[in-house]
């Protein structure tokens, strides 16, 4: 496979939230997706409005490049997990530095994309922002390993 390089500018930027990385107790934290004026107008959020829940594609521009682990390791440095690979995690140390956070949408005010339970950093980079569509939903039972399901009980 070839590798090309891949260059991304932000949409935007999280404005408010959480300042510090914690883990868990997510669900009701609120902050604005600000999106960037000089590129967009308010066109670009015309009947976004109209959804309960936003996709939001983030860059983790505070994880040191050098600090992503190549190897497997336990989910969240828990020594009594079994190691896993990077793919098999979703936290913040991956190859590229990107985050998905699924997050509800409260309202829209002109560039501001009012939000809650975003799992993002005040001032982190916004890559892109989609309307969440009930039909991407999987269509087949999800199953998980039981340290996820465990893990995931306190993240929102």
């Amino acid at each position: 496979m070839t590798s090309k390089s891949v260059t991304l500018r932000p949409v935007g930027r999280v404005v408010g939230g959480r300042h510090e990385m914690i883990e868990d107790d997510w669900h009701d934290v609120r902050a604005v997706i600000r999106l960037d004026g000089a590129s967009f107008g308010e066109s670009a959020v015309l009947g976004l409005e109209a959804f309960s829940h936003l996709e939001v594609v983030l860059h983790f521009d505070r994880i040191d490049p050098e600090r992503v682990p190549g190897e497997p390791r336990p989910p969240r440095g828990n020594p009594t997990a079994a190691p896993v690979g990077v793919f098999a995690h979703r936290g913040p140390y991956r190859p590229n530095r990107l985050g998905v956070s699924r997050c509800r949408l409260l309202a829209v005010d002109g560039l501001d994309l009012h939000v809650a339970d975003l799992d993002a950093l005040a001032g982190s980079p916004v890559l892109d922002v989609k309307p969440y569509l009930a039909e991407f939903a999987p269509r087949h039972p999800v199953f998980q390993p039981a340290w996820a399901t465990t893990l995931m009980s306190r993240y929102y």
